[in-house]
């Protein structure tokens, strides 16, 4: 998955002793309806009244292994209280609102959420990876 310019800076600062980068204390994925860049991040779905919030998933994910980390257990969005529209994308940032996205991608299959529906990641299924 891309890291955002924002990650690629802390770490090549950090790797190469110029500041230290501070690890968050917990990390978020969000859901999109449009595509990220390594600038900045798409659409996210809008949290008034929808029943939508980021998702925390530090504590799921997996120490790194090989360049790849991937969610112990489910990650749920919903239930919808409102539709959402069609999630294409999602985002990884360092606050549960606003925040610095880290990494980004497309999902792999597109999905419409509608009133009373979820948005989720099996275990396993969410993966981030640097290569």
């Amino acid at each position: 998955m891309p890291m955002s310019n924002y990650l690629r800076n802390k770490v090549l600062d950090h790797v190469n002793g110029k500041t230290a980068f501070t690890m968050p204390t917990t990390v978020y994925v969000a859901a999109l309806t449009s595509a990220s860049s390594v600038s900045g991040p798409g659409t996210e779905v809008s949290a008034a009244g929808t029943g939508y919030g980021r998702q925390p998933i530090t504590a799921i994910m997996s120490a790194g292994s090989s360049g790849t980390t991937s969610n112990s257990a489910t990650i749920s969005f919903g239930p919808a209280t409102a539709a959402w529209g069609t999630l294409t994308d999602f985002a990884v940032f360092d606050a549960a609102t606003a925040g610095n996205m880290l990494w980004f991608g497309p999902l792999s299959a597109s999905k419409t959420i509608a009133s009373a529906d979820y948005f989720q990641f099996a275990a396993g299924q969410f993966q981030l990876s640097l290569s």
